[in-house]
């Protein structure tokens, strides 16, 4: 999964926080990055000053602080999951492995409820708080067809002031399970409750290795995969110019401590470059990437390989919350490095997670051919917004929309393939039978030969 900063309910809710009037980053004079800025609608004020960067999030309730970062560089802080966040004084914040940028509004002064946020940690502001925190950035109410509102009538009754965590723990998990968002997360310490979508399965630590080698038995005749990226990333070359590149996350490529970004990027630019050589590139006939076993990561390093599978630049997709215009992310073919802008076949499945959908997603309207075989992906694509509870408990929730060409998302169904076949069935293991992969060859073949 991805993990980001934090909609108001309101307009006035939204001026009511920033304590102030709210001038734009464009009047002030200031060159410097230092000063407070609100991060337009992820319910989030920062406070930057002396080499600091404090978070604080934000709901109509009040201001919980949340995380601090340290300046590593000018305009540059890293928090202590390895998150880089760049700040320009022009108005935008970017998070390293997050796609886009977010917008900033530098605000006259900090909130009075982040100068002096409540004390308030029993069961029933943490109840107000976790329900208020999905009411103001959830953005998939109507489309799952959840009044969240009858689900607050529902269950604030059941609080009361002597609640136990157990308790609200057992009735936070109930309210969320009607959403099947599997990035929706709760947590009370090393307890977490999360789902995905009914009728799909999470992945399992050892289904990868198991699905490796089934691969490598039914579809690559026992020729072993070259491996990158921790064994992230594994590639081969199949019969009459095809290749095959396999990619089990968008993460973990980095035995660095913290998985920093820098560090994934470039682990994952020694596979491409090891992958798409002048050669190969030149020769190949078509690429089937499989992506049926991808938990996700940053979407960022998605975008890098979309990087290297396309001449001309293109949309991937646009980004907005329910409070921000739609960004359009781009993809700019790699520079200085050999491409390859031939026909693609993708394989997904309800196990394709989060920035692997993303991926699938930037390759729809790639420039030439692609494909898509297999079964729906799991339907979560939006970066987590990460917020703490009054009473130390969190929860994690997305609040982005990742739009296509007509505006539409693909939250919740997941995204469609082309032609849709069986993925890892009981019956394709016994007998070592492929289909999706067969299926990408056969199509790869024919369009050679069209």
């Amino acid at each position: 999964m991805r993990h980001g900063i934090s909609r108001a309910a309101t307009a006035l809710v939204a001026l009511a926080l920033a304590g102030g009037a709210i001038v734009p980053a464009a009047a002030t004079s200031r060159p410097a990055v230092d000063g407070v800025w609100r991060v337009n609608g992820y319910g989030t004020v920062l406070s930057i000053a002396h080499g600091r960067l404090q978070q604080y999030q934000t709901t109509a309730l009040g201001c919980l602080k949340g995380e601090p970062a340290q300046q590593t560089a000018p305009g540059v802080y890293r928090s202590g999951d390895g998150t880089l966040l760049t700040v320009r004084a022009s108005g935008s914040l970017r998070l390293s492995g997050s796609a886009g940028y977010r917008e900033l509004r530098r605000i006259g002064r900090l909130p009075a409820a982040c100068e002096q946020p409540t004390s308030d940690d029993g069961p029933l502001a943490t109840f107000d708080v976790f329900w208020q925190s999905f009411e103001e950035n959830y953005p998939f109410f109507a489309a799952k067809g959840i009044d969240w509102h009858a689900v607050r009538d529902t269950y604030r009754p059941k609080v009361h002031a002597d609640t136990t965590r157990d308790e609200l723990f057992a009735l936070f998990r109930e309210m969320v399970t009607p959403l099947y968002d599997a990035h929706v997360t709760v947590f009370d310490g090393e307890r977490r409750f999360s789902q995905v979508r009914p009728g799909t399965a999470e992945i399992g630590g050892d289904l990868d290795t198991k699905v490796k080698d089934y691969i490598v038995r039914s579809d690559l005749g026992g020729e072993p995969l070259r491996e990158f990226g921790n064994g992230r990333i594994s590639y081969a070359d199949l019969p009459g110019g095809q290749g095959y590149l396999r990619l089990s996350g968008f993460a973990g490529y980095s035995s660095e401590e913290g998985h920093e970004y820098a560090a994934e990027l470039a682990e994952l630019d020694k596979a491409l470059d090891a992958v798409f050589t002048a050669e190969r590139t030149a020769s190949l006939t078509g690429l089937v990437i499989d992506l049926r076993i991808n938990g996700g990561g940053a979407d960022a390093l998605g975008l890098h390989l979309a990087e290297r599978l396309t001449d001309s630049s293109y949309t991937a997709y646009r980004k907005r919350t329910q409070y921000t215009r739609p960004q359009p992310v781009p993809v700019k073919p790699a520079r200085g490095v050999p491409r390859y802008g031939g026909p693609v076949a993708v394989l997904t499945a309800a196990t394709t997670f989060s920035a692997g959908e993303t991926f699938t997603q930037a390759l729809i309207d790639r420039p030439g051919r692609t494909v898509r075989i297999g079964e729906n992906t799991q339907g979560v694509f939006s970066d987590t917004l990460d917020r703490t509870l009054p009473n130390g408990m969190a929860v994690w929730l997305p609040n982005e929309e990742f739009l296509t060409r007509r505006g539409g998302t693909f939250d919740g169904a997941g995204i469609p393939p082309h032609i849709r076949t069986p993925v890892f069935t009981e019956e394709e293991f016994a007998t070592d039978h492929d289909s999706a992969f067969d299926a990408a060859v056969a199509v790869l073949r024919e369009q050679k030969l069209s």
